[in-house]
């Protein structure tokens, strides 16, 4: 089967190694963001969604910060060398995109919505993974390689007073996104068959 979404989904990898060369426009990069977190579906319209875009300096700062967080926890420099190297690899890179929640909404909703109160967490996060998946699709398709990361809850407290976020916006991930230096990994897959089922 062939179609743009199909193709563009088959292109999207995880990229580790990127620079801070731009191989397309702040602009660009800001609309596939704002227009991605305008049409993704949310449960009962909720739109729980937010998204930070670090750039510059802000986005070295985040990965410094969280460096010496996770130096702190780890609290062994010999085994921290691994890890200080992934740290730079994603400083390396041109930005970030922040994933975040609005855990308010949240609760506003199961408030009102008794019945389903205990689903709420679990649609935000599937609207933020749909979020998510779009976005690193789309830069893959501006020519930019990006990885998901996930270094919350370590860095939450840091990452909203720094940047001055709602007490309310809960951290989901973090996308550093860059020119690519290096190709993806190979990738296994799994028969599809043990994956999809199709009955008649």
């Amino acid at each position: 089967m062939s179609s743009p979404v199909i193709e563009a989904l088959k292109k999207r990898r995880s990229i580790y190694g990127i620079s801070k060369e731009n191989v397309s426009t702040d602009e660009r990069i800001q609309q596939i963001i704002e227009e991605t977190v305008k049409y993704v579906p949310s449960s009962f319209n909720s739109q729980t969604s937010r998204v930070v875009l670090l750039l510059g300096a802000n986005h070295d700062k985040l990965w410094d910060m969280t460096k010496e967080t996770l130096r702190k926890v780890m609290n062994n420099e010999e085994a921290f060398k691994n890890t200080d190297q992934k740290i730079e690899s994603f400083k390396s890179g041109y930005g970030t995109v922040l994933f975040f929640e609005d855990m308010d909404i949240v609760k506003n909703l199961q408030d009102q919505f008794a019945l389903y109160k205990d689903n709420f967490p679990v649609w935000a996060n599937q609207t933020s993974g749909m979020i998510q998946l779009i976005v690193w699709t789309l830069l893959e398709q501006e020519g930019l390689g990006a990885s998901l990361q996930h270094y919350n809850p370590l860095i939450d407290e840091q990452v909203q007073k720094e940047w001055k976020l709602p007490a309310s916006w809960k951290l989901i991930a973090q996308m550093p996104f860059g020119k690519p230096t290096a190709p993806a990994g190979e990738k296994e897959f799994m028969p599809i068959e043990e994956r999809v089922k199709v009955i008649k």
